[in-house]
């Protein structure tokens, strides 16, 4: 990719990966958020539900580019998170135009991106193009723990993961990833790119929301935006953004799991198409995966009485 100066990546699992063991440490008591408060050097981020609540009702209203600014004042420690999708691009060249008009307002926002190895090439052009546009930007790149290439992934966990367990996929490629990225760069809250107009489990979130798992912050400043306003934006201040748009996708992840949506369809019907799927993992309060490794937990403690008679009788 291009810009190298301003891009950093990491493959090293700094964090836990396949023992099933989780940072308890990370998490926040019901009614709080500390962001990432397990890591003492970081300046604390503690907000009580009513103050939480308050801060909704201000922001519900607010245009974007206001909440951009009062989010950057408010919160230490603050990234965007990003796959380069529509929303996310709206809210980069947001970003970047505050940090042209107030350069010694606050400090920077780093880009985070979960380079599964299996996005689009599209998407991989994509990121030259806006590090081309944007070369202040730092791009974060945390891709699957020590590996770089779909050939050193299959390696180790065989061809075709996200079809032959598709919880342990989202965990290796993007929810281990993210976790890693928090924990290496010190995250205490993020901007995304969710919106209420993508449905599913989006069709209520708050402007700012807790990932009571993680102990982070997540801020959603475009929540309230229609993929039309989306667009429009895109095109009236000339923001690069993915071929694919071009060819019907709307919501573009990797190429396995992304198709185009006909006339009508919702903007995320292309993603997980014909399974009971929404999410990949990284947004939801608890990891599929976790759940995945507890069943398996079970299965072995149930296999274990069965399997010693016959040992016994070998022997």
């Amino acid at each position: 990719m291009a810009a190298e100066q301003q891009s950093q990546t990491s493959t090293r699992a700094s964090s836990p990966k396949l023992d099933g063991k989780f940072d308890d440490n990370a998490s926040v008591d019901s009614g709080f958020a500390s962001g990432n408060s397990s890591t003492a050097n970081l300046p604390l981020i503690s907000l009580t539900k009513p103050h939480l609540d308050h801060l909704n009702k201000q922001l519900e209203n607010m245009e974007a580019l206001d909440i951009l600014r009062f989010c950057k004042t408010l919160f230490p420690n603050l990234f965007q998170t990003t796959a380069f999708g529509l929303t996310g691009l709206v809210t980069l060249d947001m970003l970047s135009k505050l940090a042209k008009d107030s350069p010694a307002d606050a400090a920077p926002v780093d880009l985070i991106f979960l380079d599964t190895l299996y996005h689009f090439k599209e998407t991989y052009a994509l990121v030259d193009r806006v590090q081309e546009r944007y070369p202040n930007i730092r791009l974060h790149v945390f891709k699957p723990a020590d590996v770089n290439t779909v050939a050193e992934f299959e390696v180790l966990y065989g061809e075709k993961l996200y079809e032959t367990s598709e919880d342990m996929y989202d965990w290796v490629a993007k929810v281990e990833p993210q976790n890693r990225a928090y924990q290496e760069l010190k995250v205490a809250a993020v901007f995304t790119g969710r919106r209420r107009s993508q449905g599913g489990a989006r069709g209520s979130i708050p402007v700012i929301e807790l990932d009571e798992e993680r102990g982070i912050v997540k801020i959603n400043p475009l929540v309230n935006w229609s993929f039309q306003q989306v667009k429009a934006y895109i095109d009236e201040h000339q923001v690069p953004y993915n071929e694919l748009l071009d060819k019907g996708y709307k919501s573009i992840g990797d190429w396995h799991s992304t198709s185009p949506v006909a006339v009508g369809e919702d903007e995320r019907a292309g993603r997980w198409k014909g399974k009971n799927k929404t999410e990949c993992g990284i947004h939801n309060k608890q990891s599929r995966y976790a759940q995945f490794l507890a069943e398996n937990a079970r299965k072995q403690a149930q296999a274990a009485p069965a399997a010693a008679p016959a040992e016994a009788v070998q022997a």
